[in-house]
């Protein structure tokens, strides 16, 4: 592939979801990161950046790996487009992309700059599903999905066919690039994507739960620690009455120890051994619940959050489900998440094993960040 320019449309200043969804990172990073990263390994050899006074800052601080340029977008869609493409200086393909369309794969890019190569265009666009029903006056009628596809991005084109449709055409009555491209009587060429949500424009509130779980990375951990007498008896921030405590180097707080593990391993940050030695005298009797801060401090300093814990302590005795409900609201505080996000269950070995006999308590936990 040779002189493929890609225009990254990044001019919207969306709120319906109560805050910007080009600007706000999912899983580390935002929209237009993601849509960056996808033509760069698509193949495109220079991004044109199209900004609104809200995203202009942003995008000036990104770490282009390619060469790029900024400029400003119009007061509609295809006007940002046409502001980009009189630009371009020289460019043999033109690929042009929402950044709101942020899960796009660069697999996918790059067989829309193939299709453009060959064939003068290469629309990405996503097979209907649904039955899909018009409604009007005279009653329901029921269209032939066979014959409908969704239009999505990035569309791409020869560079002198589409700057020519732009500079002819009438934008204030067109919604995308392909509605240009037919009216100056070209034929175009579709690349379907396997599945719409691969390629989901974020728009709702569901748009952006979907793109969270697809960039959710989760962890697990596991701890385990003695029984014994004279120690206080810590699990999940909440010291419980009971004859014997556990044995560790700090308050032996299994249960947030897991947890802390689970964390580590979900944001790839090495584990609880390694950010808190038992070698070092500072963590002697340490607050466990202060060592989870520490940890969802620098899970925060790496643009992630933490998403949901699933946590379960195996153990004969105390029983544990009177304290659960305290450790669920401790556990919420520290993570910046809420007690629903936090689930904690126990178990007992039915006499088995060294926590059946009442020699240890284990705890085992998953954790997800985005």
């Amino acid at each position: 592939m040779s002189g493929t320019v890609a225009i990254l449309l990044c001019a919207g200043g969306s709120t319906r979801m109560g805050f910007d969804k080009l600007l706000t990172p999912i899983a580390g990073k935002t929209a237009i990161e993601r849509s960056l990263d996808a033509l760069v390994s698509g193949g495109a050899m220079e991004i044109i950046f199209t900004v609104s006074p809200s995203t202009r800052a942003f995008v000036e601080e990104i770490d282009c790996p390619v060469p790029c340029r900024i400029v400003e977008g119009g007061q509609t869609r295809a006007e940002s487009v046409l502001h980009a493409l009189e630009c371009i200086e020289r460019a043999d393909i033109v690929a042009i992309h929402d950044a709101a369309r942020c899960m796009v794969s660069p697999e996918t890019v790059r067989e829309s700059i193939l299709s453009a190569e060959a064939f003068g265009s290469g629309i990405v666009a996503g097979k209907v599903t649904d039955t899909i029903v018009r409604l009007n006056e005279t009653g329901v009628t029921t269209l032939d999905r066979s014959q409908l596809i969704r239009m999505q991005t990035p569309q791409t084109f020869r560079f002198d066919r589409i700057l020519r449709a732009y500079q002819q055409g009438d934008l204030g009555r067109v919604t995308d690039d392909c509605a240009l491209y037919l009216a100056a009587g070209y034929e175009p060429r579709f690349v379907f994507t396997e599945g719409e949500a691969a390629n989901q424009k974020l728009t709702t509130g569901a748009d952006w739960q979907l793109a969270l779980a697809s960039y959710a990375h989760f962890g697990t951990g596991y701890d385990t620690h003695r029984l014994v007498e004279g120690r206080k008896l810590v699990l999940g921030g909440v010291e419980i009455p009971f004859e014997k405590g556990l044995l560790g180097h700090s308050d032996a707080d299994v249960l947030t120890h897991a947890i802390i593990d689970a964390l580590l391993g979900a944001a790839g940050l090495g584990d609880i051994g390694r950010l808190f030695p038992d070698t070092d005298a500072a963590y002697k009797n340490a607050d466990s619940i202060a060592l989870l801060r520490e940890v969802v401090r620098r899970i925060e300093e790496n643009r992630l959050r933490v998403s949901h814990v699933d946590a379960t302590i195996i153990c004969e005795r105390p029983k544990i489900k009177p304290h659960a409900a305290a450790m669920q609201a401790i556990l919420a505080e520290a993570m910046h998440i809420s007690p629903e996000s936090v689930s904690i269950k126990a178990t007992t070995t039915e006499g088995m094993n060294d926590e059946g006999r009442g020699l240890c308590i284990s705890a085992s936990a998953i954790a997800s960040v985005v």
